[in-house]
């Protein structure tokens, strides 16, 4: 027998040492050891290690990253939409501009060509208005003129006659204003009215009308007071009044004023007697 037979064994007691798991976690797939150890056999406890790969944590961040770089391209894309519309709108508003400057340019040419026409126009009808009475002039009244003038220059106007070559020789020298009716400035028609209302005769107040007031009278067998005319009866553009001696007084012109000139200055076209 031992002699270590009775002595109490200082071994421990086996046991069963229970079994540790320890684990972290770390993103990306990072492996973590768990060490289990325990107690076998009677001699010594024989540790026993065991490696376990824990689950990776990527998908939550893949959908993460893939939603914030659609973000990302989603403000890029606003961004390039605005500019695009801010370049749009500066365009459109900088052709706006020059559409609006071209149309005034073209309005105000409209309007200068308009006026030259208008005042091409008027100076066409005055010239034609003046080839008009020097014609009516030459072709009617030339020769009765020279007539008048001989057979007229010895009478003397009486009566109401009298009264008006007296009036209308009065305003000799005043101004010629087209529409003018005294006392100071007349037109043709004005003056020769002005004359017959001061012996009571009322007369129409235009040329035309006046050519017609009385009875026609050829210019050949003029007599002081008559009226005369320039252009045909009913439509005649001057008026004058006969005063005897070949001669008559009329509103002829701004230029001239109210004048007394001989028939041969401007001849008329016909004559019409009132008195």
């Amino acid at each position: 027998m031992s002699h270590t037979a009775h002595i109490p064994s200082h071994r421990k007691p086996r046991r069963n040492a229970p079994k540790t798991a320890l684990r972290a976690g770390v993103a990306g797939g990072v492996l973590s050891t768990i060490a289990v150890a325990g107690a076998a056999g009677p001699a010594q406890a024989e540790p026993v290690t065991q490696t376990i790969e824990m689950p990776t944590i990527t998908a939550g961040l893949s959908t993460a990253v893939a939603a914030s770089a659609q973000a990302t391209q989603q403000v890029a894309q606003d961004l390039q939409t605005q500019a695009q519309e801010d370049a749009a709108a500066a365009t459109a508003a900088k052709t706006a501009k020059k559409a609006k400057a071209e149309a005034v340019r073209k309005a105000e040419a409209k309007k200068k060509a308009e006026a030259a026409a208008k005042a091409k126009a008027e100076a066409a009808e005055r010239a034609s208005r003046t080839a008009a009475r020097t014609t009516l002039s030459a072709t009617s009244g030339s020769t009765a003129v020279a007539s008048a003038s001989s057979s007229s220059s010895s009478s003397s106007a009486t009566g109401s006659a009298a009264s008006v070559i007296a009036f209308a020789q009065a305003q000799v020298g005043d101004a010629y204003v087209s529409g003018g009716t005294g006392p100071n400035s007349w037109d043709c028609s004005g003056l020769v009215q002005a004359a017959f209302r001061s012996v009571g005769v009322d007369l129409p107040r235009v040329s035309q009308a006046q050519s017609t007031a009385g009875t026609q009278v050829s210019l050949s067998n003029l007599q002081p007071g008559d009226i005369l005319y320039w252009g045909g009866a009913g439509s005649a553009y001057h008026v004058g009044i006969y005063v005897g001696g070949g001669q008559f007084v009329g509103a002829q012109n701004s230029s001239t004023g109210v004048v007394q000139r001989p028939l041969s200055y401007d001849p008329p076209s016909g004559a019409v007697r009132v008195l």
